[in-house]
């Protein structure tokens, strides 16, 4: 089988200029190359390049996508606007890495299996990239994610304890369920860590005291701000005010209080528990299901056969006539009338009619050795 790479880069804070673009084709002759972003696909070969100098010099996303079952997802946030000491407990595992790159945090996610199947990466950053604008606005559930998955693969020690869990953990947008998906992290998993995760409602913004909040800022705080937003360019530095407000605010949001953090070993006690009980669940649903769906077609198949009573002896001579067209499709619409008359005999007790009936059919048609088996076969 041959071999599948896919390297795909973005940029999110800014275009890629025509120099760039010049050094990134020295790097690659192949690659789709425009002004936002890096794409090469290989079949045979490999990338001359480095993935993390390229998102140190260049892009804000990273993808890759090998068919021997390894995934590779890095995003670059300006270092400010993190909160690196929160950030550093959840990446403590080989497959959850932060690379600190000048004014940049870069986070490493890499997941690997021995259980793999063919598949494209194109198409994937586009359903993770919008994690960058969460690690911005303080969301870290794709950092407990990714700290979960360095649980799942044996990468701490049991007696370590689990770093803080974000709010809403148990309520993921479209983009932390394609990068559960991506990082292959177990679902018992984030459902047992969740239990622990508080619900925040989402904060609306309180314009009055913002305005306050601005108002009590020094002369010399605000010239800098309008001096970055006229000279900067920054495209984070709204992101970045905004944040300093929040932190002079108190966490009315969380409607439950903080629980005891577990070790890596209760964690792991409770997924096996947690997954039992899930599958007794599923067990039960699909019981249920199964029931409802053959109480149905039991009173779907008495309705049809009270109708069939009506038409009994019209349905002897509907098969007759079948019968007498010799075509494989006619035989199978006779055999399948001749099951309703048994059912609708053994209904109205006049089973011994039914098979009196049934014989002269046989009899009449017994060098017809196709339909005879059809027959057998249903069991008539």
């Amino acid at each position: 089988m041959s071999e599948y790479q896919y390297y795909e880069f973005q940029t999110i804070d800014k275009p890629l200029s025509e120099n760039d673009r010049e050094d990134l084709r020295d790097i690659s002759s192949r690659a789709r190359i425009t002004s936002t972003s890096f794409i090469n696909e290989y079949n045979y070969g490999n990338f001359k390049g480095d993935p993390l100098k390229l998102m140190a010099e260049y892009f804000d996303a990273f993808l890759y996508v090998a068919n021997w079952g390894t995934h590779r997802f890095m995003l670059r946030v300006p270092r400010r606007l993190i909160d690196l000491d929160i950030a550093k407990q959840y990446c403590v595992g080989d497959s959850a890495v932060i690379h600190e790159k000048k004014d940049y945090l870069i986070f490493e996610f890499t997941s690997e299996t021995e259980d793999y199947y063919w598949e494209e990466g194109e198409g994937y950053l586009s359903s993770l990239i919008s994690l960058h604008s969460d690690l911005i606005r303080g969301d870290y559930r794709c950092l407990y994610l990714a700290w979960l998955y360095c649980t799942q693969m044996d990468e701490m020690d049991d007696d370590d304890y689990e770093p803080p869990v974000p709010p809403n953990l148990a309520n993921l947008n479209a983009s932390l369920e394609s990068f559960s998906d991506f990082m292959r992290i177990d679902t018992n998993l984030i459902d047992v860590a969740a239990e622990n995760s508080a619900t925040a409602r989402k904060p609306v913004q309180d314009n009055k005291k913002l305005k306050s909040w601005i108002t009590n800022l020094s002369p010399i705080e605000k010239d800098e701000i309008i001096f970055r937003l006229i000279n900067d360019n920054n495209p984070h530095l709204g992101s970045e005010v905004l944040q300093r407000f929040r932190k002079t605010l108190s966490d009315k949001a969380t409607k439950n209080q903080k629980k005891k953090p577990r070790t890596v070993t209760e964690l792991r006690e409770k997924v096996t528990i947690h997954a039992k009980e899930k599958e007794r669940l599923i067990a039960e649903q699909k019981a249920r299901e199964k029931a409802r769906k053959e109480k149905e077609e039991a009173i779907a198949r008495k309705n049809y056969l009270n109708d069939l009573a009506k038409r009994e002896n019209e349905i002897w001579e509907k098969v007759d006539s079948l019968i007498l067209i010799k075509t494989a499709k006619e035989y199978d619409e006779a055999v399948r009338l001749l099951v309703d008359l048994r059912d609708l005999g053994k209904r109205n007790k006049t089973t011994r009619t039914f098979k009196s009936k049934l014989m002269t059919i046989k009899e009449k048609h017994s060098r017809k050795l196709s339909l005879l088996k059809r027959i057998d076969d249903a069991g008539l």
